[in-house]
């Protein structure tokens, strides 16, 4: 991974690459909770978000899963994901359960909801909540 550090200031990736993080249950796959880690074993990828995935890896994009997973379910998680191909950097576990998030960063940040989809990015605007300059 190529970083560009300015002045003391946290590192950013070089060039147009991106940091990807997603999520796992109901984005990439069906919507499994923690307390059901059985049906982690079993449930199938979703090819759009298989294929999409891996071809940001393939373009140099850093892909990290980002989960509300605990951490006693790091195997389950990491053998699902090399088991169906997915081409991954890292793996967080332990994202906050209960959505609708509101990320506030030192970084430019930008969000994408999931909606039955997994498709290439495109530009759109849209209305953002911000803080006050």
């Amino acid at each position: 991974m190529e970083l560009e550090y300015v002045e003391h200031l946290s590192p950013m990736l070089k060039g147009d690459i991106k940091n990807y993080l997603i999520d796992i249950d109901g984005t990439i796959t069906e919507d499994v909770p923690n307390e059901e880690p059985e049906r982690m074993v079993t449930c199938e990828p979703f090819p759009d978000a298989l294929e999409t995935i891996n071809k940001w890896y393939d373009e140099g994009h850093q892909i990290c899963f980002f989960t509300s997973r605990t951490e006693d379910l790091r195997e389950v998680t990491e053998t699902w994901l090399n088991k169906h191909g997915f081409k991954y950097h890292s793996v967080l576990l332990g994202k906050p359960r209960g959505g609708n998030y509101h990320w506030i960063d030192n970084h430019l940040v930008k969000a994408t909801r999931y909606k039955g989809k997994f498709t290439d990015m495109v530009e759109r605007q849209v209305t953002i909540e911000v803080f006050r300059d």
